[in-house]
């Protein structure tokens, strides 16, 4: 029986141990979906850092992150603890991943003022140099937005199919879950 209750205790803290790592320092995930092609393909593993998220880090222009697309709720704590459950089923089957977590490339800060026109994103003035997209972009807009202090304009590379800032609007930095570590 004393051995028995070894391998529980040992289990239960390994079992702990892991959510913390997975809650606070990194978490597996997978992509869904074509938003992020052709710098991520769907079905593709990647190694999320959530130090940044823990630490409330500003996030660097270019940064692949993971965030939470509901814009329009706060997040709470318990966000974070529902979150590693739903990661690890999604890992197994595409068909558990929650549809509200994307992975988009940080293209405004705070402050910044965007415009989309002639097949270009031009941040505070100038034509951004995006190599990683897929192709021109189609989607264009009147005049300019600014990026409110405390959020991200986030986009995919694949911007002719992707959902992302300019229909949800500006991501709130505590919604940025994570900077992208590894592609595997």
């Amino acid at each position: 029986m004393h051995e028995l209750l070894d391998w529980v205790y040992s289990i239960a803290i390994a079992l702990v141990l892991a959510m913390i790592i997975h809650i606070f320092v990194f978490v597996p995930t997978r992509v869904s979906g074509e938003s992020m092609y052709p710098t991520l393909n769907n079905g593709q593993y990647l190694i999320v850092s959530k130090i940044g998220h823990v630490f409330h880090k500003d996030v660097n222009y270019g940064d692949i992150v993971i965030i939470d697309s509901r814009v329009d709720r706060p997040r709470t704590w318990a966000d974070d603890v529902e979150e590693p459950l739903d990661n690890y089923l999604s890992i197994f089957s595409s068909s558990a991943q929650q549809h509200n977590v994307w992975v988009k490339r940080v293209i405004g800060k705070g402050g910044d003022v965007l415009a989309f026109h002639d097949g270009h994103v031009y941040r505070n003035g100038k034509a951004l140099n995006e190599p990683y997209i897929n192709e021109p972009m189609e989607f264009s807009m009147d005049g300019t937005f600014t990026v409110p202090k405390g959020y991200v304009f986030v986009m995919g590379d694949n911007r002719n199919h992707s959902s992302d800032s300019r229909f949800i609007g500006p991501v709130p930095v505590s919604h940025v879950l994570g900077t992208v570590a590894f592609k595997l």
